[in-house]
């Protein structure tokens, strides 16, 4: 059957349909109806019925013909292509069985973090919440079954990264008023809508997460893998499990060899540029006594979580001042700023960004995580913001997600290196767009990128090369000037989710080259504000395809 060209947004509203229907606590998040009463199924035969799906839209997808496609048509079928593929690598990938960690891409640290940012709206949403909180030890019965399936084939979790998630779920379990799920509140009749989420908590939700809490301690921690054998290539058929993840979060078949040496080669060239910086600063160009300045300084400390919050504020606030004459088309509103909460900070990241419902009813929030602000440095904290807020993941999602004229996929894809790779690409724009305060913020940005790269080589090594947890820690602690305390949580999370960490800076490098040939090709026609918009304003693309969509403009 040949499909006509007005199908590819048919195509790509069944595919988000599909991973909707797998992920709901995402659709709620973005402000989607109809999924606001689920809670999604992680069941083997359940995610086997996914990929069947998603080989049907990759051959259903390959019999259009292109040549009677619009230019945006096309952008959408190969969006659509790729993030099938991409749901196909993910299910193949089994990461239920193996993934146990108090990281938000845990199950049941998933659903504490997501399930708290609810905006119940109105009556049939706070009803809706309920049902859900209802279904949840369905859902982690579901998952423990996942994890037991993992130790039969042999497909086993990290022992520490387990009794983190234990942890977690011990600190959740002992404070019951503090307790995360009780946050979201409804407009009106709440005293009905609190004692019956009350009742629920206590009786059923709290016990369901006492019981799989059970389970980690009692059946599976005991089969996981010691700190000597984090990555996947210890596992049955690891290589393919970690190339498949690899595809997913890069969009490219790059080996891991190559992504390998490409980290070894930009910590080697970051040097020379610390050298530099520092010699400014500290008066010496010696890395190591660079870093450890940078390390070890108190002046580099914070000395408070307000002082940390509001340093994130001051640059937020700079750089949305300074982006209409970099960018024509600008959000919709500014981004909000707010701690990372406090059960999941000892375990999150340094900071992440939530992009807003498009429903309206949550806003774009960057989450700085103040957990022990006097072991977190300063210095990071303008790149951090420059990254994931503005002009990075605030821009990109929240532009993107105002869209309206795109199918929802093209405003919604999860592409990492398209993503990721653009807040990294933003941390060295706010050079070029002079938004750093000084020197020391300077030598912030060398740190990320120093981490980025660092990536590359620790998550290639431990997942495809076997490098112990150890190993990893060492070698960041050696090229990366980052605290003790950040730099094992940054370990962990790349054990926890492997190939994501790869993303970054194989996204920036692809869209610095992309730019460089469009001023190539456009020479004093070229301008950035245009090319911004471009990049930003059509949605998250795999990396070929935002390639052919620069190249298509410049050339015309």
């Amino acid at each position: 059957m040949t499909i006509t060209s007005s199908q590819p947004d048919a195509l790509a509203d069944e595919l988000m349909r599909m991973g909707f229907d797998r992920e709901p606590v995402s659709a709620t998040l973005y402000g989607i109806p109809g999924y606001d009463a689920l809670i999604g199924d992680p069941s083997a035969a359940a995610d086997e019925a996914a990929r069947a799906q998603a080989l049907d839209v990759i051959e259903r997808a390959g019999t259009v013909d292109r040549s009677g496609l619009s230019e945006q048509d096309a952008i959408t079928l190969a969006v659509v292509s790729q993030q099938a593929r991409s749901t196909v690598d993910r299910i193949e990938s089994k990461m239920a069985e193996y993934t146990i960690t108090d990281l938000f891409i845990g199950a049941a640290s998933g659903l504490l973090t997501m399930l708290p940012m609810t905006a119940l709206a109105n009556d049939d949403r706070a009803q809706d919440y309920l049902t859900r909180l209802r279904a949840v030890p369905g859902y982690l019965a579901a998952t423990a079954e996942r994890h037991r399936e993992g130790v039969a084939a042999g497909r086993v979790p990290v022992e520490h990264l387990v009794n983190g998630a234990i942890a977690h779920l011990d600190r959740y379990l002992a404070d019951p008023q503090a307790d995360a799920l009780r946050r979201p509140q409804p407009p009106q009749d709440a005293e009905s809508f609190v004692a019956e989420r009350d009742r629920l908590l206590e009786e059923v939700v709290r016990p369901a997460f006492g019981a799989y809490r059970d389970t980690l301690a009692n059946e599976i921690v005991q089969h996981a893998r010691s700190a000597g054998k984090v990555g996947l290539t210890w596992l049955p058929d690891g290589d393919e499990l970690y190339q498949r993840l690899s595809r997913v979060h890069t969009t490219t078949d790059r080996t891991a060899e190559d992504l390998h040496q490409t980290g070894l080669d930009l910590i080697a060239s970051l040097s020379e540029e610390f050298a530099e910086v520092g010699s400014r600063v500290f008066g010496t160009s010696n890395v190591q006594e660079i870093f450890d300045r940078l390390r070890n300084d108190p002046a580099l400390r914070w000395n408070s979580e307000e002082e940390l919050l509001s340093a994130a504020r001051e640059a937020i606030e700079r750089a949305e001042a300074e982006a209409p004459r970099w960018f024509g088309h600008t959000p919709s509103h500014s981004c909000k700023v707010e701690p990372v909460p406090a059960a999941e900070a000892p375990g999150a990241p340094m900071a992440y960004y939530m992009p807003p419902a498009l429903d309206g009813s949550r806003a774009g929030t960057y989450f700085a995580n103040t957990y022990q602000p006097g072991e977190r440095h300063r210095h990071v904290a303008e790149v951090t913001a420059f990254h994931e807020a503005v002009p990075g993941h605030h821009f990109q999602l929240t532009i993107a997600g105002e869209q309206t004229d795109l199918p929802l996929l093209r405003r919604l894809a999860d592409v990492n290196a398209y993503t990721e790779g653009w807040g990294l690409y933003c941390e060295r724009l706010a050079e070029e767009m002079g938004l750093y305060s000084g020197d020391i913020a300077r030598l912030g940005m060398l740190s990320m990128d120093a981490v980025r790269a660092g990536r590359l080589v620790v998550d290639t090594g431990m997942h495809a090369k076997g490098w112990s947890r150890g190993q990893a820690v060492d070698y960041m602690a050696e090229h990366v000037p980052m605290p003790a305390l950040e730099i094992n949580t940054e370990v962990d999370r790349y054990i926890a989710y492997p190939g994501q960490a790869l993303s970054y800076m194989v996204g920036r490098l692809e869209i610095q080259r992309i730019r460089a040939a469009a001023q190539q090709t456009l020479g004093d026609r070229f301008d950035i504000r245009t090319f911004h918009d471009l990049v930003i304003g059509s949605g998250p693309l795999p990396l070929t395809v935002l390639d052919q969509v620069v190249t298509d403009w410049a050339s015309r």
